[in-house]
């Protein structure tokens, strides 16, 4: 079934794999993302579902115990399947798990794992000879169990076409809002996001973990300058811009990125520029020169250029995806 706003039958089905073991909180994130209702959105986003081996699952230390879990076959519905993680990797998997992931990549779902759930799509055989993320205290024994899977360390997730994993517990969400995003469109994302109270969109290359995520002085807090940088997105703005509004130099304002957001000053400044771009086609805007304009992009040819980098569609496809319909205005 394609992904997107133009699913016609059902919404896109998402199921998550909960196995004996399993960490509570990613399966909370996945509940939160995929299995709540929207109606200030006016639709179903998704049709969500939970599934496991057996009707009884005990959750990670025996926190507590799920019942009436469906069964396994409710995975081969899935047109996304997220599959179970857990804290103990040297266990093996149970094979029934391990075969509906299989069954479910072999007929073309789309794989999702969370934290540890890379090493469950690595032991199906799936992951060899492709990108993935893991959470950073695992690289090591990630890398010794399986030597062909290309692991990207220090990441917040890996979007890998088909499959997807994100690399810790709160880096879930995320790659949820990311996967929303390339289902739905910027605008669906960020409306997911506001219900979470949460970033609306963090790019998967930044890093897993930051310097010092409470800055011990409070002047030296980024939050002031990104809104006032958000405000000005169609403006000029340069690193240096962004250096001066924060009375620091160039250098000093990337080291503040780095350490409080894991990425650069420049990246951040591109990144919300795509994501207004993205809102802008959403919106019914169709004039390129006006969406890069607005923006910041400043030309068509690198509106293209980025929008096609961050979201693998041209701006006409994006809009053909995501654009309102004739006569349709999107408000969320």
């Amino acid at each position: 079934m394609p992904q997107g706003s133009s699913q016609a039958s059902r919404p896109h089905r998402v199921v998550l794999v909960v196995d004996e073991n399993s960490n509570p909180f990613e399966m909370s994130c996945a509940i939160e993302v995929f299995g709540l209702p929207r109606p200030e959105l006016g639709r179903e986003l998704y049709d969500f579902r939970l599934c496991a081996v057996g009707p009884r699952i005990r959750m990670r230390d025996g926190f507590f115990t799920l019942t009436d879990v469906a069964g396994l076959e409710a995975a081969d519905d899935a047109d996304t399947l997220i599959v179970p993680n857990r804290p103990d990797t040297d266990t093996p998997r149970s094979p029934k798990v391990l075969d509906a992931v299989r069954r479910a990549h072999e007929r073309g779902a789309r794989l999702v794992g969370f934290c540890s759930g890379a090493f469950t799509i690595a032991e199906a055989g799936l992951l060899d000879g492709r990108r993935a993320a893991c959470h950073w205290m695992w690289a090591d024994s990630f890398r010794a169990r399986f030597p062909q899977v290309r692991l990207e360390p220090d990441v917040l997730f890996v979007d890998d076409g088909d499959i997807l994993t994100a690399s810790g517990s709160a880096s879930a969400l995320d790659l949820g809002l990311h996967v929303v995003r390339r289902d739905h469109g910027a605008e669906i994302a960020n409306a997911v996001s506001r219900r979470l109270v949460f970033a609306a969109h963090r790019d998967g290359g930044q890093r897993q973990f930051v310097e010092r995520p409470v800055p011990d002085i409070p002047g030296e807090s980024l939050a002031p300058v990104l809104a006032w940088a958000q405000e000005r997105l169609d403006e000029p703005l340069t690193v240096g811009d962004l250096a001066t509004r924060a009375a620091v130099s160039p250098a000093t304002l990337h080291r503040r990125f780095r350490a409080q957001l894991g990425t650069t000053p420049l990246a951040w400044l591109t990144g919300e520029r795509v994501a207004l771009a993205c809102r802008l086609i959403e919106r019914g805007e169709e004039r390129l020169d006006v969406v890069a304009a607005r923006s910041g992009l400043g030309t068509a040819a690198n509106l293209r250029t980025r929008l096609r980098a961050e979201t693998g569609l041209s701006p006409s496809a994006y809009r053909r995806r995501f654009g309102p319909a004739p006569g349709e205005a999107l408000t969320v």
